[in-house]
């Protein structure tokens, strides 16, 4: 019996799980969805800034610093802004996750921060969010200081307060703290969606492989389209409608 390599056997037992399942539309439509935006802050999104502040030293070739900045500037941003936008509209939870030590020294990083020499103490440049897509008003900030959003702080706690059961999440690293956060967020029992053109890192191979990890396994992945799509379907003039999202 040969095996198809090229067939993940386990994709059906998992997209009807995670991502065809109809409870992912329901709780759209009962709006108990929420934003989450990470790391779109100077420490790694900025050039100039950060770990970018000395090109020779950031480990990240000319080429790859291009790709990214430039898809940063042309699709990552300006897709971010429209998600916020739209769930602001929707009156829906837009959050941010950033990295943020507690303390000026970073005494209080976890090892692998601290290993990496990843620092945005409070209060620095490197702590704050870009400006096009910053929080508004009192919407929550979570300060972190590993990959993983849920591992380092009680955002958990936090979504369960609020009521939340699926998250679109869009940010940088695709491959490292996006990946990290979608993995948990489905291991908890979040229905969750990674929004491709929302996502960026260093280079079109890392940002690819990590989506391809992802998809109909720990999230759905879709475009800021289908995003939106899914907005306008699900919490239109029938905001209580619990038919199924696109697949």
């Amino acid at each position: 019996m040969s095996l198809n390599v090229s067939r993940d056997p386990l994709r059906e037992n998992y997209r009807e799980a995670f991502v065809t399942n109809p409870a992912r539309a329901e709780y759209l439509a009962d709006g108990k969805v929420a934003l989450l935006c990470i790391d779109m802050q100077y420490l790694d999104a900025a050039e100039g800034w950060g770990l970018f502040a000395d090109p020779d030293t950031s480990g990240v070739p000319e080429e790859g610093r291009k790709y990214y900045f430039d898809r940063l500037r042309s699709v990552v941003l300006p897709g971010v802004r429209r998600l916020q936008d739209a769930f602001r509209g929707n009156e829906l939870e837009v959050i941010h996750c950033r990295i943020c030590a507690l303390t000026q020294d970073g005494r209080d990083r976890s090892a692998g921060h601290r290993r990496l020499h990843l620092l945005a103490a409070k209060g620095s440049k490197e702590a704050e969010f870009l400006e096009e897509i910053a929080p508004v008003g009192d919407e929550i900030i979570i300060d972190k200081t590993a990959s993983g959003v849920f591992s380092s702080t009680n955002l958990h706690y936090v979504l369960g307060n609020l009521g939340i059961r699926s998250l679109y999440i869009c940010g940088v690293y695709t491959n490292e703290c996006v990946e990290t956060t979608a993995r948990d967020a489905c291991d908890l029992g979040y229905f969750v969606a990674v929004v491709d053109d929302a996502c960026a890192t260093v280079t079109p191979a890392l940002h690819g492989a990590s989506l391809a990890c992802l998809r109909d396994r720990y999230a759905r992945v879709c475009t800021v389209d289908e995003a939106m799509h899914d907005l306008n379907q699900l919490l239109g003039p029938d905001r209580g409608s619990s038919e199924h999202l696109p697949e």
